[in-house]
């Protein structure tokens, strides 16, 4: 099989490469990630300027650029073979519910959902740095790939507890749950003293109960969130023609 994988961390952060070193062991892998973390970044293009794509030491490629830009450029220009899968991370940090819409690791798997290829974003949902356990979890995901491959493109966001790999309790598939508004912003002045805002922390989780990704990760499950693109309100439609027609 043949890999394309990225991130929004940057292509020097230590979940790529944990990440491309574990499919290595089921075909050939290319990196093509951002110069610098994009983290946030969503679904974002860049339109109004060129991008560059640069090799690193490491062998990686790494493009000026978001991670969207990066799988749009790999796969429309740079590379010279289509991805059987594209693979987005390890991010260092979860993406659970609202975050799948700002998160540019999940963005740059969507890009190449949109583009027909099956896509997998994958995520440590903590700060404590158990790489290998995400590492497993996409070995394991791996092999049932081998086994019985994908028919047709699908978009997976997965979330790894961030525990030793012993303490995982297998894969559980959930849906998205929801969070509370985010807290506040944080206002402080710079150097100038002219008054600048930090975006503050997501605020606490909102739905969470069973079937859940909050939930899953709690019980120290691998959440694997199907995801999909179609954003139209259908139940809304009818309200919104009777309204647009009094």
């Amino acid at each position: 099989m043949k890999f394309l994988v990225s991130n929004d961390d940057g292509y020097f952060a230590p979940g790529v490469a944990a990440l491309a070193n574990t499919l290595a062991k089921y075909g050939e892998v290319v990196v093509v990630a951002p110069e610098r973390d994009r983290s946030g970044a969503s679904n974002s293009l860049t339109l109004d300027r060129p991008l560059s794509v640069r090799r690193a030491a490491s062998g990686f490629y790494y493009v000026n650029g978001t991670p969207t830009d990066c799988v749009h450029v790999a796969i429309t220009g740079f590379l010279d073979f289509r991805p059987d899968m594209v693979f987005s991370g390890i991010n260092h940090g979860p993406n659970m519910g609202e975050d799948t819409l700002y998160s540019g690791t999940v963005a740059a798997a969507t890009e190449a959902f949109l583009l027909g290829i099956p896509a997998v974003a994958v995520s440590l949902a903590g700060k404590n740095g158990h790489f290998d356990s995400a590492a497993v979890a996409v070995d394991q995901l791996m092999a049932r790939v081998i086994a019985e491959p994908f028919r047709q493109p699908v978009l997976l966001n997965i979330n790894v507890p961030d525990i030793a790999p012993e303490a995982l309790q297998g894969f559980e598939v959930t849906r998205l749950g929801r969070r509370h508004h985010a807290e506040p912003v944080i206002r402080s002045q710079n150097p100038r003293g002219e008054t600048v805002y930090w975006v503050g922390p997501v605020g606490p989780e909102q739905h969470a109960g069973p079937g859940t990704d909050f939930h899953a990760i709690r019980q120290q499950h691998i959440s694997v969130t199907p995801l999909m693109i179609d954003l139209t309100a259908g139940e809304q439609m009818g309200f919104i023609r009777t309204w647009l027609n009094q």
